[in-house]
């Protein structure tokens, strides 16, 4: 049986890319490069190899990469990658395995965020786990009795493109609350929260109402043990928890709520971690 002994777990960003080498359930070197987002496919295929040439040696065991994509799994390609417009359909595991000679495994880089939290974060005891990115965009990671369920084409749990009010849920429960709703700079807002600013809390308190109405719709769905928070905004969580708790308060079943928990992540680099575990979910 594999276990965590030398894996490297990539993640792929459109403003990033990251990989970690991780032995013994730590990350012992992480190697960081900018995206070339704009450039074409062998140009990001460059990026990501030079990132990933720094962690792989002759004992690494697996690859797992975690990309803002739908997948296909078993090939492992990759669809129209958010924000690098140029991969529209890139056959990235057979690539990295012609390179490396490795077993690659590919996934949704919000799958990613959920099984780190199984393995690595707080959600290590519970069987039934929603990982929710709160970032640029939102993602949602769904495990059912400890497996991960990725739907027929990579796209359970995509929550953020549901419609909701004038948009979808994204656009009220993500960054995209801040910069393109209220026209603000979500980091400013942070920072002004901290020192009190009735504005920027009002601000928060009005995200977290949006944040509650959708966290219903998730909870209804899936009956989770517990969701965990991750991604930039979620790092805001102090000031709209309260008002997310208020606007789930009309939760039609009370005891549902009680013995639900919803945590923020304390992981970091979750999505390397997870991207890494990505053979073991599947076991």
């Amino acid at each position: 049986m594999q276990t965590l002994e030398n894996i490297v777990g990539v993640d792929l960003g459109g403003t990033s890319i990251r990989a970690g080498k991780i032995v013994d359930g730590k990350i012992v070197h992480l190697s960081r490069l900018p995206t070339p987002s704009g450039g074409t496919v062998e140009e990001v295929l460059s990026q990501l190899y030079a990132v990933m040439d720094e962690c792989i040696d002759s004992f690494t065991q697996s690859i797992g990469v975690g990309v803002p994509s739908v997948v296909d799994v078993e090939r492992g390609i990759v669809y129209d990658v958010m924000n690098i417009p140029s991969w529209k359909e890139v056959p990235l595991k057979e690539l990295l395995e012609k390179r490396y000679g490795v077993a690659v495994f590919v996934n949704n880089d919000a799958n990613c965020f959920a099984v780190g939290e199984k393995y690595f974060g707080k959600a290590k005891s519970y069987k039934n786990i929603v990982g929710v990115t709160l970032g640029t965009g939102l993602g949602c990671g769904l495990i059912f009795n400890g497996k991960l369920y990725e739907g027929s084409n990579c796209g359970a749990g995509e929550f953020g493109n549901v419609p909701y009010l004038a948009h979808t849920v994204e656009y009220y429960c993500s960054g995209q609350f801040f910069s393109d709703e209220k026209k603000v700079n979500a980091v400013e807002i942070y920072h002004l929260a901290q020192k009190g600013d009735k504005l920027a809390m009002a601000l928060f308190a009005e995200y977290g109402f949006h944040l509650g109405q959708s966290l219903k719709s998730i909870i209804y769905a899936y009956d989770p043990e517990i969701v965990m928070l991750g991604g930039s905004v979620a790092r805001s969580f102090e000031f709209f928890r309260e008002a997310m708790y208020l606007a789930m308060q009309d939760f039609a079943f009370s005891n549902v709520l009680a013995n639900m928990r919803i945590e923020l992540s304390e992981l970091d680099n979750s999505a390397i971690f997870g991207a890494a575990a990505l053979p073991l979910i599947k076991k």
